[in-house]
């Protein structure tokens, strides 16, 4: 066994710590995935229940547990938390269902006032700052308060236009993720001012690059390129704080340097530029585009998950699959009756069994009123076997809309 790889009694464990290994199968526990940082007492409670001793990679736990884990960990790793994250323990103040209306409301603002500077920088106009500020304060107040609802909210919405749409998400995702990593509230507005700026640079490239359904040429994609620092400049010029500005500019670079505009790698890269790049790359992959298909979320982690501690931060990314589950709220899934679903709310302990609003039956025909499962508990598809997630689809494939959540 390597030195920096050390047995431990789950006993003995300690938050922080990283186990790489069970002594028995991951596919027999809870985990989705292998590996993770031991972060709360939930994980260690599935720890308890189902394994006597773990192996724990001391290179990539956290630095504050070096003393604890012996000398050979004092090679550290970049793998932990970065600066600026673990501040703040958000706790859900309302429940989804308190939150929903809220959550549509902000999201409606939003979307009203962003459409209207959008339609402005593309005529050549200024970008307003104010209005961005303005639509992000109210999304962020809606999340912190319940993350899920205006999550799902959106997954439900009907498509307002690919910017438009690729603008609010990014933000909400944003918002959320730096909520989860326990950022302070002023860091969690100006990270959704980021998410809502990503592609304002993208509003300045010609139409027929954007909308080419072939693969780019070496010029087209230089031209493409150039997005970042288009819309970098048009937020310097519109008044934002230099660090959104920075924030911003780093999107697109990559934890092994192969990003751009300047190849910027591992600690050069801040918390949000990082979270930015992560949940950009989501968010691109989840939607149609031109030259792609949409994939469906749970497969666009599991290929992300592989990208870790190479093309973006493992520790982040390990972070951001935790944060929004297996299942993302307001993913559409299969169940193993056949029945559709939507997925409408996270399980924080089994990331496999989130609530799930049923609307299609198996034969495709309409559930009405929906039917409400909450998988965690065990209900029952069949007389010897209980309900489980088959496989989910891509967005807006559930057949209810986000209106159908107010009725």
């Amino acid at each position: 066994m390597s030195e920096l790889r050390k047995k431990v009694a789950v006993k003995d464990l300690s938050f922080g710590m990283y186990v790489f290994e069970l002594d028995r199968p991951w596919t027999e526990t809870p985990f989705p995935f292998q590996g993770f940082t031991l972060r709360n007492e939930q994980q260690l409670e599935i720890l308890r229940k189902y394994c006597q001793y773990v192996l724990v990679d001391q290179e990539r736990s956290d630095a504050v547990l070096q003393p604890l884990l012996g000398p050979a960990a004092a090679t550290q790793s970049s793998a932990g938390p970065l600066p600026g994250t673990r501040r703040v323990a958000h706790v859900e103040r309302v429940s989804v269902n308190e939150e929903l209306p809220p959550a549509r409301d902000a999201r409606t603002h939003a979307e009203t006032r962003i459409s209207e500077v959008f339609e402005t920088v593309k005529a050549g106009g200024a970008l307003d700052a104010a209005s961005i500020k303005s639509a992000v304060t109210r999304m962020s107040e809606s999340i912190l308060r319940n993350p899920d609802a205006l999550m799902l909210f959106s997954a439900l919405k009907a498509r307002g236009g690919y910017f438009l749409d690729r603008a609010m998400n990014c933000s909400i995702y944003l918002i959320t993720f730096t909520r989860f990593l326990g950022m302070e509230q002023p860091d969690i507005e100006k990270a959704g001012m980021v998410g809502m700026s990503l592609d304002v640079g993208m509003l300045q490239i010609p139409e027929a690059i954007l909308q080419k359904p072939g693969p780019l040429t070496p010029e087209e994609i230089r031209i493409v390129r150039t997005h970042v620092d288009l819309g970098t400049k048009k937020m310097q010029e519109s008044g934002m704080a230099a660090d959104i500005v920075g924030f911003a500019a780093q999107h697109h670079e990559r934890a092994d340097g192969s990003g751009y505009p300047k190849g910027l790698r591992g600690a050069e890269l801040s918390a949000v530029g990082a979270s930015a790049g992560i949940i950009d790359t989501f968010g691109a992959m989840t939607t149609k585009r031109p030259y792609a298909d949409a994939i469906s979320p749970s497969n666009v982690l599991g290929i992300m998950h592989k990208w870790k501690d190479k093309v973006f931060n493992g520790w982040l990314i390990e972070e951001f699959i935790r944060c929004i589950g297996v299942f993302p709220v307001g993913s559409v899934v299969e169940l193993n009756s056949g029945e559709v679903g939507v997925v409408i709310s996270q399980n924080t302990i089994r990331r496999l069994q989130p609530r799930v609003l049923v609307v299609r039956d198996s034969s495709g025909n309409p559930v009405h009123p929906h039917k409400l499962l909450d998988l965690s508990r065990s209900p029952k598809a069949s007389a010897d076997e209980p309900y489980r997630i088959r496989r989910t689809l891509e967005y807006g494939r559930s057949g209810v809309s986000a209106q159908d959540l107010f009725l």
